[in-house]
């Protein structure tokens, strides 16, 4: 299920929202430039390589930096391809909106930023001897997905469902749909423990960590007055601690 939209309006513009896709856009055309040797390399000291903090003696081996935690930021502005980027950067314009509106955006670039840590990390504990780096912006939106769910439940979010090659186009509340979404990685991300097939090769704990690291930190970056608005479609008002 691909989001298209959701029912939320906004009243202010989401600057900030632009800035991080731009940002993230900038970075991936950079890479388009790099040879796979250089690509490589960047993906490594770039991207979150779970072995190189649990491992120190191996990471020193391979020439890793051992004192650098630096790739947890970095890694949320690597891409692996356009499919990666393109998915990414839509499923962000499509709940990153509303968030931005509620929050306003240095608040919102700072929850982004955290909760992109925050998978990260969730990644490096369940995933400790991978030496495989995880790379993307999706946990740091799965965050804003988490806080979407709190902050707009009864929204509409319109999906498009392939069905025999076909688009079709419906509708679910956001609740229903992010809940299936977030489970969906749950369960995913339990059969990549035993290494099952293709879904041993994505980060569903980054996904799962971003998630509830972004439903938690919706009550310190808006607080709870944020889900007892008069009406659902109550927007402009940002959230003050």
């Amino acid at each position: 299920m691909f989001p298209l939209g959701t029912s939320v309006f906004t009243r202010h513009p989401a600057v900030m929202t632009w800035w991080i896709i731009a940002a993230n856009l900038i970075v991936f055309l950079a890479e388009l430039h790099l040879s796979p040797q250089q690509l490589q390399q960047v993906t490594y000291l770039f991207g979150v390589v779970p072995a190189r903090f649990t491992h120190p003696a191996w990471a020193a081996g391979v020439g890793l930096p051992v004192d650098d935690y630096w790739p947890y930021f970095t890694s949320m502005f690597l891409h692996g391809g356009w499919m990666h980027i393109i998915g990414n950067m839509w499923t962000f314009w499509v709940f990153g909106r509303a968030l931005e509106d509620r929050m306003g955006p240095i608040r919102f670039l700072v929850f982004y930023l955290v909760c992109g840590v925050a998978s990260g990390i969730v990644h490096t504990l369940v995933n400790h001897d991978s030496t495989i780096p995880a790379i993307g912006a999706s946990g740091a939106i799965a965050g804003v997905m988490g806080a979407f769910l709190l902050l707009h439940p009864k929204a509409r979010v319109i999906v498009m469902i392939p069905i025999f090659f076909f688009p079709f186009i419906f509708e679910f509340l956001a609740v229903f749909y992010l809940a299936y979404w977030f489970l969906l990685q749950l369960a995913s991300g339990t059969l990549a423990l035993g290494g099952h097939g293709a879904a041993a090769n994505i980060a569903f704990w980054a996904h799962v960590g971003g998630f509830l690291s972004g439903a938690i930190l919706f009550f310190l970056f808006c607080g709870p007055r944020s889900l007892h608005r008069p009406r659902q479609g109550d927007v402009g008002e940002y959230c003050r601690s």
